[in-house]
């Protein structure tokens, strides 16, 4: 049983979502979403028969703060955190993460992301590509997927099941599938080859953080490939003429919103779109990825 649990980030629905799975050992969480959020964890977790110290199990895709912030409020309590190698130092030291953060949002670090704290490394247990962790009667594979975050991990629940993240982008109420491409990670190559791996599992439902449950598998994967290639394509020119984000930004903002307007969604949720995927990120993401391309 799988349980998604709309966290209500900004007080949006379908817009960031952790995943309960019910296991003989007791609840396992994927993903915790920003700390800010826990008390919407505790609120779905009281509904189930459960507290949050009864979590004792997490699995993070990787640790950007939508994502990971509320991990450590979990391992304080006892939890093993099981996460990507490249994310460990991180979680055992946010000061880095939270800094970077703070430099981008200010004052609103506590309403958007609440804290962060360290995680003993005696509680992170890091995982290699294809590496497996039993609990009770599942199997959880760790498929080392980046593109999106050089620490990502996608996870394979038991034959079928495929707990994405950000690997597989963002999709809400049944709109046009994204890709977040938020600096510094973003490789279209990586995620492409990422993208070809998810579609070699046979996967039959696929998870997203931003938002909720997948069927069509190829033909979601395949828009999103399209999309990203769109995404580098359009950035690419303004890279070349050294124009600023800031003037970049509104611009793409107008791009991407106009395709989501033309695959069906509904102008009142283009908000959602952009409160799981900042535009600003991705323009600062993919100017990074086409200047290191250069350079390489």
């Amino acid at each position: 049983m799988i349980d998604i649990i709309d966290l209500r980030f900004l007080g949006f629905d379908d817009a960031i979502a952790c995943f309960l799975v019910e296991t003989a050992v007791g609840p396992v969480l994927v993903e915790t979403g920003p700390h800010s959020t826990l008390p919407n964890i505790e609120k779905s977790l009281a509904q189930k028969g459960y507290t949050l110290q009864d979590v004792q199990h997490v699995f993070l895709t990787h640790i950007h703060l939508d994502h990971a912030g509320a991990a450590w409020y979990f391992a304080q309590h006892g939890a093993t955190v099981y996460l990507h190698p490249f994310g460990e130092r991180h979680m055992a030291d946010p000061s880095k993460l939270m800094s970077s953060a703070s430099r981008i949002y200010k004052d609103q670090m506590d309403s958007l992301w609440g804290q962060m704290n360290p995680i003993e490394t005696s509680q992170l247990k890091t995982l290699a590509h294809g590496d497996k962790i039993e609990l009770g009667e599942h199997t959880f594979t760790a498929w080392h997927t980046p593109g999106h975050a050089v620490h990502h991990i996608a996870w394979q629940l038991n034959e079928d099941t495929l707990f994405a993240g950000d690997v597989a982008g963002v999709k809400i109420l049944g709109g046009m599938v994204v890709p977040p491409c938020p600096p510094p990670d973003i490789n279209v190559e990586d995620w492409q080859a990422s993208i070809a791996l998810i579609k070699s599992l046979n996967i039959k439902t696929m998870y997203l953080t931003h938002f909720g449950a997948v069927t069509n598998i190829e033909e979601h994967l395949n828009q999103l490939e399209n999309n990203l290639l769109s995404w580098a394509n359009w950035i690419k020119p303004h890279w070349e003429a050294e124009r600023s984000p800031q003037d970049i930004t509104p611009e793409f903002q107008a791009f991407t919103q106009q395709q989501l307007l033309d695959c069906g969604v509904a102008k009142e949720n283009l908000h959602k779109y952009e409160a799981a995927n900042p535009s600003w990120m991705s323009v600062a993401g993919l100017l990074r990825y086409w200047r290191k391309k250069s350079e390489a």
